[in-house]
């Protein structure tokens, strides 16, 4: 009950899903139930009457029926393989894994049934395929070597689906690509860039790279400085440190406070640089608004300790 109810349920509401093109899966079921009428009913009549008809035409007609419930029994089992994620992804740990399982699932379902569906129709239509494979000889061989890359890339995205070093929603750095994961297949992964642009790349070049997994961030470090004129006192310049520092430690926001601080890292003829170092949630949001907050505390504790933010002075030239 635990396993099944959610899995049907989601299944149920996954009413984007529901467009012409899926719609094809139960239109294929339907098809299927009434070749498999048909072919019953031809049955019932050959067995249980005494035809005054050809036997030729009658069998050929239903081994053509039989040919079409089969074919429509495979469309409809590709269709329905779009149906895998319903059963995956459902509310709970694990989600992002779980969608990454789902992407590779339906790459997998997809390719099993239209290679089952391949061998089915071959036998079907009397080909001698284990003749065939036999005899392929060096063009085996060839197509073995051409499709090196292919089988390169499907193990990539077991080893990608193993590992994990990301999931599908993650934002990454990969083969100097730099975007959302969008969908783990067989042979590529999809990763839409922040100019909206979607990049395809190869499996295999992911298993050979480096991935930095932005997603998996545990916080943001925030790193401001600030410049006052050498000629501000420094014992002020020590307390505007101490007090910043403990007014941004101070906000719900920030993390890592142990490992925050705010010191003068250099003095020069002209200014004292002061350098700061935070920390607060992972989230892109959070760290754009720290920023700003921090550079407002900043010059409401400078004024309140008369300090004067450095000005560059550019030295006047004179051409004579």
């Amino acid at each position: 009950r635990r396993i099944l109810f959610p899995r049907l349920m989601n299944l149920i509401s996954k009413t984007e899903r529901i467009d012409g093109r899926s719609l094809l899966a139960p239109a294929s079921l339907g098809w299927m139930v009434g070749f498999l009428v048909f072919t019953l009913a031809i049955d019932w009549l050959v067995s249980n009457t005494n035809p005054i008809w050809d036997e030729g035409p009658v069998e050929r007609l239903n081994s053509y029926v039989y040919a079409g419930f089969v074919l429509l029994m495979l469309v409809a089992a590709y269709r329905l393989v779009d149906y895998l994620d319903a059963f995956i992804v459902v509310e709970g740990e694990n989600l992002a894994a779980r969608r990454s399982l789902a992407s590779v699932a339906e790459s997998v379902g997809r390719v099993a049934v239209v290679v089952t569906g391949v061998f089915i129709m071959a036998g079907l239509a009397g080909l001698n395929l284990s003749g065939l494979i036999a005899g392929l000889g060096i063009t085996g061989l060839a197509l073995a070597l051409a499709a090196k890359d292919t089988v390169a890339n499907i193990f990539g995205a077991i080893s990608i689906l193993i590992d994990q070093p990301f999931n599908v929603g993650d934002w990454i750095i990969v083969d100097g690509v730099e975007g959302e994961v969008v969908t783990i297949a067989l042979r590529t992964t999809l990763i839409r860039t922040s100019a909206d642009t979607l990049v395809t790349v190869p499996n295999s070049n992911i298993t050979n790279s480096s991935v930095e997994n932005f997603s998996q961030r545990r916080f943001r470090r925030i790193r401001p400085s600030y410049e006052f004129e050498a000629s501000n006192d420094q014992e002020s310049i020590k307390s505007f440190c101490s007090s910043l520092l403990e007014q941004v430690t101070s906000d719900p926001r920030s993390m890592k406070e142990d490992d925050s601080w705010v010191r003068i890292s250099s003095v020069g003829p002209s200014k004292i640089i002061v350098q700061t170092n935070f920390y607060c949630d992972s989230s892109a949001k959070s760290e754009r608004e720290m920023n700003e907050d921090v550079a407002l505390m900043a010059k409401s504790r400078a004024s309140e300790f008369g300090l004067k933010f450095h000005e560059p002075r550019f030295r006047e030239s004179h051409t004579v």
